[in-house]
């Protein structure tokens, strides 16, 4: 356990945070109907086009448009200047059309003025200072950014507050800390660091900072981080430049609380780890920690398309997003309509995305962008309508998910989850693992451990929530996985550790519990706190090479049985071996235990595992933990999401992601199919033609 204290930094964070969010927190806004909306660019466009696109709009169901964050060059011209016509136009044409409006502070990208101003506001990071043209290049925690900041942010707020058509504000957009790491966050971080540790032996000691001739022997020698080769300084730096983007985005969303209306609310769309799609836990970013600010949390979920479509990316988004705020229903902020070329749409899949986002929680859909744009760096990302402004096969779909929305929105909306699986992140483990992977040369990170498993549980309709360090409610759930917790404090440790004596299931993977919150390596034998729990030790660890289960335990076929990226050569102390190594000198070790613990258990796995092997450790953690259903008698592509809608009733929501027919018998309570208004009995046939999907709601109240 480190001997450490909070910084005055961290503590006022905290209080600052706290205070703000309070009101968040207590309030939420259950909205009266399902919002299918669009980011709309008047400022962009190269013709006159409000008018006819306010009608298509109204012809397609949308009621929504996002304006303004990205316009602060057209808001501002000049220092000082405001000019607000654009943003009034769209507003009176909306308002007289019937669509309401959320309107975004511009603080994403600088105008030019400001950059020649003001130079150093551009980021200094490890690659050196930011250039202007990119967006998201400035220093967040400059101060001349702020004060220019807040006083754009006031202007346009306390300009569009009381206008009827605005329901709510979007601060900032898809904010990260941009890698900023100058002068000025340097020095912060060292009045960070004083304040956390009560003296320089004891920072020193914690971090390892001897190794190297790194050790600090004096406050005013603390050199830039952005050199650093030590792992626990720098998972120190990048949890400190976490706290600046909650720091942000609470300090934004307070200067909008002082002007909006009680009827409106604030929201962030918190962005994912980016594999020229949303893939996994952002690292950049402390999701739980920056939602506490926001009334409602917004996501931007872009997911692949056509023969790539999955719907593993929405249901991710949006399992993370219902998390951030306990369960909260959420905005779906931005998702492609058109998109990159690979993402355009078969026949289908945008009734299939739309409704899949709604089937997670998501209380509003909306697109980005509206229209394509006509110049500039995404120019090839369509939006709804193409670069001729013209119905096209995409906006025509699009028309009937509207239609649909109007119809039986109010069965749908405020859909309310009840998860009895959950997966614990940890973006300090993300960070300690991210340092090290696999070895010198290995590309592979975090999200390359936790998604895998995600990804099992979707295929197996599996209904998954996220809890991080700081949840409160990691105890009511009945299964919980656990990802790669490289580093954690004894305190969380021993958290998991009380939770399985009481009766959880955890699965662990392996470098599990290996570091402390510092990334400091435990002294005691692997796996270090939780061993007993787990029932193993360990002191070795090898990469594979030509190395399987012996006597393929999981049936999973000669191609899906072997071990890859990493094997802990474990010893079972009081645990059961649910599988061993197959190799000549490996195979004395155990590669998979389970533990009984208290009256829980624990599976423990020491290698990384492949897809098929992946589902069914998973189907063996469920059965054991009592979670079987009918669901589960469904596999992908066939894939279930359910919950209780505002009626009181379940709902269950049935896709197929594959261009096949699939046919099975429809498992619970009898109701209605909403799509269609027929009625539907337990056990009927039901057949899903190519990118199909069907809505049931059960006709009897939920007790």
């Amino acid at each position: 356990m480190t001997t450490t204290k909070r910084s005055p930094f961290f503590l006022l964070l905290v209080l600052f945070v706290t205070l703000l969010s309070r009101g968040a927190e207590a309030w939420y806004p259950a909205m009266e109907e399902l919002l299918y909306g669009v980011a709309y660019y008047d400022e962009y466009m190269p013709v006159e086009r409000l008018q006819t696109d306010s009608r298509m709009m109204k012809e397609a169901g949308i009621n929504v448009v996002r304006i303004a964050e990205s316009t602060w060059g057209t808001l501002e011209p000049s220092d000082g200047k405001f000019d607000f016509s654009h943003v009034d136009r769209v507003l009176e044409v909306m308002h007289k059309v019937g669509i309401k409006v959320i309107v975004g502070t511009p603080t994403y990208a600088i105008p030019t003025w400001m950059a020649r101003q003001y130079p150093d506001i551009l980021a200094v990071t490890p690659s050196g200072q930011r250039s202007y043209g990119a967006r998201q290049n400035m220093d967040i925690t400059h101060p001349d950014f702020r004060r220019h900041a807040e006083r754009v942010i006031r202007q346009l707020i306390g300009h569009v507050k009381d206008h009827p058509a605005v329901i709510g504000f979007q601060v900032d957009n898809e904010t990260k800390h941009y890698g900023t790491s100058g002068a000025n966050v340097q020095k912060a971080f060292v009045t960070h660091m004083r304040g956390k540790y009560p003296s320089l032996e004891v920072m020193n000691h914690e971090l390892g900072l001897d190794y190297w001739s790194n050790r600090i022997n004096s406050w005013e020698d603390f050199p830039s981080v952005n050199g650093s080769i030590n792992a626990s300084l720098n998972g120190e730096f990048s949890r400190f430049q976490r706290g600046l983007v909650t720091e942000y985005l609470a300090w934004q969303a307070g200067l909008v609380n002082e002007y909006k209306r009680p009827d409106q609310f604030v929201m962030q769309n918190f962005d994912f780890e980016w594999r020229g799609y949303s893939y996994g836990i952002q690292p950049d970013v402390d999701h739980f920690a920056a939602a506490r600010a926001m009334d409602i949390a917004g996501v931007d979920i872009y997911h692949p398309g056509q023969d790539d479509l999955t719907g593993t990316e929405i249901s991710f988004g949006g399992d993370m997003a219902r998390s951030m705020k306990d369960g909260q229903n959420y905005l779906v902020v931005e998702t492609e309509a058109q998109g990159f070329p690979q993402w355009t749409p078969y026949p289908g899949q945008l009734r299939l995305q739309a409704f899949s986002h709604v089937a997670s929680g998501a209380n509003m859909v909306a697109y980005w962008p509206w229209h394509s744009i006509h110049n500039a760096i995404e120019t090839y990302w369509k939006g709804l309508l193409s670069h001729d402004f013209k119905p096209n096969p995409t906006y025509n779909e699009a028309k009937t998910i509207g239609a649909d929305f109007k119809r039986i929105g109010d069965k749908l909306v405020n859909l309310k989850k009840n998860h009895q699986v959950a997966i614990l992140f940890s973006n300090d483990a993300l960070t300690g693992f991210n340092s090290f992977s696999f070895g010198w040369d290995a590309t592979e990170n975090y999200n390359d451990i936790l998604r895998p498993f995600y990804d099992a549980l979707y295929r197996l309709n599996v209904g998954v929530d996220f809890v991080d360090p700081s949840s409160k409610n990691i105890e009511q759930y009945k299964l919980l996985v656990v990802p790669v917790l490289y580093a954690a404090s004894d305190e969380l440790l021993q958290r998991l550790n009380d939770y399985v004596a009481k009766g959880g299931r955890i699965v662990y993977t392996f470098k599990s519990g290996f570091a402390n919150e510092n990334d400091k390596v435990r002294v005691v034998q692997q796996p270090g706190l939780i061993n007993q729990v787990v029932g193993v030790q360990y002191s070795q660890f090898v990469l594979p090479n030509k190395v399987s289960l012996a006597g393929d335990p999981y049936q999973v076929g000669d191609d899906n049985n072997s071990v890859s990226h990493w094997m802990e050569l474990l010893t079972p102390t009081t645990a059961e071996v649910l599988a061993r190594y197959e190799h000549p000198v490996w195979g004395q070790y155990a590669a998979i235990t389970r533990n009984q613990f208290g009256r829980g258990s624990a599976t423990y796995i020491g290698f990384m595992p492949g897809t098929e092997l992946i589902e069914k450790i998973m189907l063996q953690a469920l059965e054991e933990a009592k979670l079987m259903g009918p669901d589960q008698q469904l596999h992908f592509p066939l894939i279930v999401k359910s919950g209780v809608n505002q009626r009181g009733r379940i709902v269950h929501y049935y896709f197929n992601y594959s261009a096949d027919a699939h046919t099975f018998s429809y498992p619970h309570a009898g109701g209605v199919e909403l799509l269609s208004a027929r009625p539907i009995k337990s056990g009927s046939t039901v057949t899903l033609t190519g990118w199909d999907f069907k809505i049931i709601e059960e006709a009897t109240v939920k007790q």
